[in-house]
C-alpha cells in the first residue's frame, strides 16, 4: 500500500473520529431532555475508533492520532519515516471535521461557539482541575490507550478482537477525564477545535500535545521491552 493511500485512509479516519467524537459533544451532549451526557459522548468516540479500525485498519493500521502514530514508531511496530505524512493527514482530517461540525452548529439560531469541545485545565478544565493533575491525566490514558493498542494488535493476541478493544478502551479513558480535561489522549483532535476557538484554548494546547506524545512513546518502550520474546525462545519455537 502506498504512502499516499495511507495518509488518505487516516485523514478520512481522523475525520469521523473528531465529527462523530466532538459532533457528539457539540450537538447532542445537552440536547433538552434527550442529552447523551459523558457517557453518550464516551461512547460516541470509542464506536469511531472501532468502526474505523474495521475500515482503514487494513490500509493504514487506523492509527488517528499524532501520538498513536509516535507510540508505535516509538514500539518498533510503525517506520517512522512515514511519521511526517501520517501526523499531516491526522491534522487535516480533524480541522476538515471541526470545519464542517463549526457549519453545522452554526445553523442553529442562538449558536454560541463556547468551548466547541476543546480540552483545557485549570479554569478551562470542565470540574476546575489543576494543569498538574491534567497533565497527569493525559500522560497516565494515553500510556494505557497505547498498552491496549500495541498488546490487542500484537500478532499473539486473539486475532480479529483488537478493534473491539481498542475501541472500548477509549470509551472508558473519556468516561475517566471528561471531566478533568475534556479527554485528549490525542493532539489531533485538541488541535482542531482550538483553532475555532482561538484565545485560552490555543495557549493551553501545548499540554495535549507534550502530554499524550510523552504518555505514549513511554508506552512504545513499555510494551517493546517487556512483550519481547528472548532470542532463545524464537530459535526453539524455529526449530
Amino acid at each position: 500500500m502506498s504512502l499516499g493511500k495511507k495518509a488518505i485512509a487516516e485523514l478520512v479516519g481522523t475525520f469521523w473520529l473528531v465529527f462523530g467524537g466532538c459532533g457528539s459533544a457539540v450537538l447532542a451532549a445537552a440536547f433538552p431532555d434527550l442529552g447523551i451526557g459523558f457517557v453518550g459522548v464516551a461512547l460516541a468516540f470509542g464506536l469511531t475508533v472501532l468502526t474505523m479500525a474495521y475500515t482503514i485498519g487494513h490500509i493504514s493500521g487506523c492509527h488517528l492520532n499524532p501520538a498513536v502514530s509516535i507510540g508505535l514508531a516509538v514500539g518498533k511496530r510503525f517506520p517512522a519515516r512515514e511519521l511526517p505524512a501520517y501526523i499531516i493527514a491526522q491534522l487535516l482530517g480533524a480541522v476538515i471535521a471541526a470545519a464542517v461540525l463549526y457549519m453545522i452548529a452554526n445553523g442553529k439560531a442562538g449558536f454560541v461557539l463556547g468551548g466547541f469541545a476543546s480540552n483545557g485545565y485549570g479554569a478551562h478544565s470542565p470540574g476546575g482541575y489543576t494543569l498538574g493533575a491534567c497533565l497527569l491525566a493525559e500522560l497516565v490514558l494515553t500510556f494505557m490507550f497505547l498498552m491496549i493498542i500495541l498488546g490487542a494488535t500484537d500478532s499473539r493476541a486473539p486475532q480479529g478482537f483488537a478493534p473491539i478493544a481498542i475501541g472500548l478502551g477509549l470509551t472508558l479513558i473519556h468516561l475517566i477525564s471528561i471531566p478533568v480535561t475534556n479527554t485528549s489522549v490525542n493532539p489531533a483532535r485538541s488541535t482542531a477545535p482550538a483553532l475555532f476557538v482561538g484565545g485560552w484554548a490555543l495557549q493551553q494546547l501545548w499540554l495535549f500535545w507534550v502530554a499524550p506524545i510523552l504518555g505514549a512513546a513511554i508506552a512504545g518502550v513499555t510494551y517493546h521491552t517487556i512483550a519481547r520474546e528472548p532470542e532463545f525462545k524464537k530459535q526453539t519455537a524455529q526449530k
